[in-house]
C-alpha cells in the first residue's frame, strides 16, 4: 500500500479531512487525518525509516495488547505513548488496519450529550 491508499482509507468516514499543517521543510510530507466538525487528529501519516506508518489513537488498555500481540505495532512516534499507537502499514493485514483507523476516528470524534 502506498501513501495515497492508506489516505483514502481514511477518508472514507465523511467527517475526516486530510491537512498538511506543518511548516517545517522536515515534517511538510505528513499528512494529518482529523475531523472537519472539531478538528481533532485521528491519525498522522508519514514515513519513518522508509516505512509507511501510521499514528492512531487507542485506548490504553487496547493499546498495550495490540504491542504485546504484533511486532508491527509499537508507541507512537511524536505522541502521547499511552493513548496513541504507530502501525507499519505494509506489515498490517488490511482488517485490522482498517479496524484500527475506525476506532481512532471514534475516539476522537464529537462527544454526544445524553440526556
Amino acid at each position: 500500500m502506498n501513501k495515497n491508499e492508506l489516505i483514502k482509507r481514511c477518508l472514507k468516514f465523511e467527517d475526516a479531512a486530510e491537512t498538511y499543517p506543518f511548516k517545517d521543510k522536515t515534517y511538510e510530507e505528513y499528512a494529518v487525518l482529523r475531523h472537519k466538525s472539531n478538528g481533532k487528529w485521528f491519525g498522522l501519516v508519514f514515513y519513518l525509516d522508509g516505512k509507511l506508518c501510521i499514528n492512531l489513537k487507542c485506548n490504553p488498555v487496547d493499546s498495550a495488547i495490540l504491542r504485546d500481540e504484533y511486532k508491527f505495532i509499537t508507541p507512537a512516534w511524536h505522541m502521547n505513548k499511552t493513548h496513541w499507537i504507530m502501525v507499519d502499514v505494509n506489515k498490517s493485514p488490511k482488517d485490522l488496519l482498517d479496524a484500527l483507523i475506525e476506532t481512532s476516528f471514534t475516539l476522537t470524534a464529537r462527544k454526544t450529550k445524553t440526556k
